[in-house]
């Protein structure tokens, strides 16, 4: 198989997680399109291992990187849903159109009676 065709597909799943980042409000679409970036990472880098090079072999550092990558994917999605969550339980919403950086809730959940 050419390896143009992976990078094509990878690219055209890059702009739609792209676009689904810009585009979207809901907190938790805006993570999907971000592991649909992620995923887009990845074919980019197994291709890029598999495809075949002129001189020695790189010794599949690709398919490393790319399972770097999902850890990291696992930890961002974590990390994630526990701010969806927050977000959720502060605003009662996870439109995150209304979320400004100065405008934190007055009351901490730490708070003594």
């Amino acid at each position: 198989m050419h390896p143009v065709i992976p990078y094509v597909l990878a690219a055209l799943l890059f702009g739609v997680g792209v676009y689904g980042v810009l585009v979207r409000r809901n907190a938790v679409l805006m993570l999907a399109a971000v592991e649909l970036m992620l995923g887009a990472v990845n074919l980019v880098l197994v291709t890029a291992d598999v495809a075949p090079l002129r001189g020695p072999a790189s010794g599949h550092t690709g398919q490393s990187f790319a399972l770097f990558i999902i850890v990291i994917a696992a930890a961002e999605i974590g990390v994630g849903l526990a701010l969806v969550l927050r977000l959720f339980r502060v605003r009662d919403s996870i439109d995150t159109d209304g979320v400004d950086a100065d405008d934190a809730p007055a009351t901490s959940d730490r708070e003594v009676a």
